[in-house]
């Protein structure tokens, strides 16, 4: 991004071994600025989800104490949903609403499975700016607006194998088709045009589902959609959120003060740091969606450090907030729901979730806008086909190169596995793999009697398995990464009784390009510890002055209490 924009926006918002055989907020605060500038403002099941958990107990699982959700909302239902009374689950149930999945007909509900049976689950992260009460009307100011904006929007992917997760934010200014969808009060259907993706969100989540979908090829499973009293009600219950800025930082826009170094916010203050927009970054909605992830990751971490998790009354109060502030799609609409999302969830390490944030370029023709940049492709079929980012993320935290280092298939050892009840298939592929160059150590084995083929791989070794699957023609849906293997294992079903190449397999889709997919995403996994980047931008400005950094606007407003100590 470049200054220029930056100014833009400041001015517009100032394995065994036996032989073959046979046998799963525009960061206003208070001003709010010009709606106008912002877009028009009017007015499941869970399927595959048993065989998951199947998966899980087989291979013994995991004791991690991983993201469960939105950070902490199914965290602490999936605890009450286990503990409670009847009436302590009646009273949460009540506090929930729920509406429609998907809005208009574009819609495309069909749940993707995977060759065990188990489903990859995507989840639309909402964080709403409707003043449709008096409590979000005060925190938010510009009362009486009517309609609302999405100004957070996440989608949470978590794996078919539930090894690992992705959170990929959608900038709030970028420029997206908004679908033809059903009317809501205030908001009579419009045919399909090009807004502000958050502008969706004026004819309900449903049509922010619908807007997502068309946009980035995602099956959305679920939506949840949390407002700003939610967010305030949520930190107070975990007692706070610890977070980190790297230089002195004053937003007037969100009112957020905070000087250089750790802080602990809790209520209004941690919604004045998710809102911040002018305060991070370039002063775009880049740098607050950077801001968002180290919110959600640290409100996990001090959870677990609080010993949150264990004590149910804490967890109680957590769950009355985040139950109270939430709208969900209508599989999602009892709290033993909910909880059963969480139990999915439960087993994925901190360290196996990347949030990143899709590649976007300003708008040539409006410098306070932008459009789907390189990668942002990539990154889409990365996650619509179920392939893990995490493993592909530098230890660094850095970006790597879209250029991907040759496999050197003698190097790459493949367990071929029988499961097809026909005598010698295992032995038919490896010495087809060895004679194509693979390494000599790849072994053909009896396995597990198997409907489909599949191909499972441990983390690290996805190009070295995509490599694999070109070579015989499999299809790249066959491919999957595993959590309880360190090897590359082909398992041969049913449907490949006979020759080398699987049927049908000749013209294999490439893989997505998961390197080109992190480049200039600002890839993180969720335990990595950094501060937010405060803007060097002028974005900011105050009374009597011109146009000045956050940092400058600190020293210039001594008067001016911290948001927190």
């Amino acid at each position: 991004m470049t200054a220029n924009r930056a100014a833009g926006q400041g001015r517009r918002r100032a394995g065994s071994s036996t032989a073959d055989g046979a046998g799963a907020p525009d960061g206003t605060g208070g001003s709010h600025g010009s709606h106008g500038s912002h877009g028009s403002r009017g007015s499941t099941a869970v399927g595959g989800r048993a065989a998951a958990r199947r998966g899980r107990r087989k291979s013994g699982g995991t004791k991690h104490k991983g993201l469960k959700i939105a950070g902490a909302i199914v965290l602490s239902l999936a605890v009450i949903g286990a503990a409670g009374t009847y009436y302590v689950v009646h009273s949460l149930d009540s506090n929930i609403t729920s509406s429609d999945l998907c809005s208009g007909s574009t819609c495309n509900t069909k749940e993707k499975v995977d060759a065990f049976g188990r489903s990859p689950i995507n989840i639309l992260l909402i964080g709403s700016d409707a003043r449709d009460n008096q409590a979000d009307c005060n925190l938010g100011g510009d009362c009486g607006s009517p309609g609302a904006r999405a100004d957070v929007e996440m989608v949470l992917h978590v794996s078919a194998d539930r090894s690992n997760a992705t959170v990929m934010s959608i900038p709030r200014d970028l420029e997206a088709t908004i679908p033809k969808c059903d009317s809501v009060k205030g908001s009579p259907t419009q045919p399909a045009h090009t807004d502000m993706i958050n502008a969706a969100l004026n004819w309900g989540p449903g049509c922010s589902v619908a807007a997502v979908q068309q946009l980035t090829g995602i099956h959305i499973d679920h939506f949840m959609t949390v407002d700003f009293s939610g967010v305030v009600a949520m930190s107070d219950a975990v007692g706070g959120v610890n977070i980190c800025v790297d230089k002195n930082v004053y937003d007037p826009y969100s009112h957020l003060k905070l000087s250089a170094g750790t802080h602990t916010l809790k209520g209004v203050s941690a919604l004045e740091f998710v809102r911040t927009r002018h305060g991070f970054g370039d002063g775009g909605d880049l740098g607050r969606t950077y801001a968002q992830h180290l919110f959600i990751s640290n409100m996990v971490k001090k959870m677990k450090s609080a010993g949150t998790l264990t004590d149910i009354p804490a967890m109680y109060s957590l769950a009355q907030a985040a139950t109270k502030a939430l709208t969900v799609d209508t599989s999602l609409n009892s709290v033993f729901k909910l909880a059963g999302l969480g139990e999915e969830l439960s087993g994925i390490s901190m360290n196996n979730i990347t949030f990143l944030t899709m590649q976007t370029l300003p708008d040539p023709a409006n410098n306070a806008r932008l459009i789907t940049g390189p990668g942002a492709q990539s990154l889409f079929d990365s996650i619509a086909n179920d392939q893990s980012l995490t493993e592909i993320k530098s230890k660094s935290g850095a970006s790597p190169s879209a250029t991907a280092s040759p496999v050197n298939k003698a190097d790459v050892a493949v367990k071929v596995e029988n499961g097809t009840g026909v005598t010698g298939r295992a032995s038919a592929l490896s010495q087809k793999l060895i004679g194509d160059g693979f390494s000599q150590n790849t072994v053909a084995l009896s396995g597990p009697s198997a409907a489909t083929t599949t191909l499972t791989y441990p983390a690290g070794k996805s190009a070295e398995a995509q490599a694999v699957a070109k070579d015989l023609g499999l299809k790249s849906t066959a491919v999957k990464q595993s959590s309880v293997s360190s090897s590359i294992v082909l398992l041969i079903g049913a449907d490949w009784t006979s020759g080398t190449t699987f049927p049908g397999g000749s013209a294999v889709p490439a893989p997505a390009n998961t390197k080109a997919a992190l480049t200039d995403s600002h890839a993180q996994t969720a335990n990595e510890s950094s501060c937010a980047q405060v803007s060097t931008f002028d974005t900011v400005s105050l009374p009597g002055y011109g146009g000045m950094t956050p940092t400058r606007a600190y020293a210039l407003s001594p008067k001016v209490a911290n948001s927190a100590p």
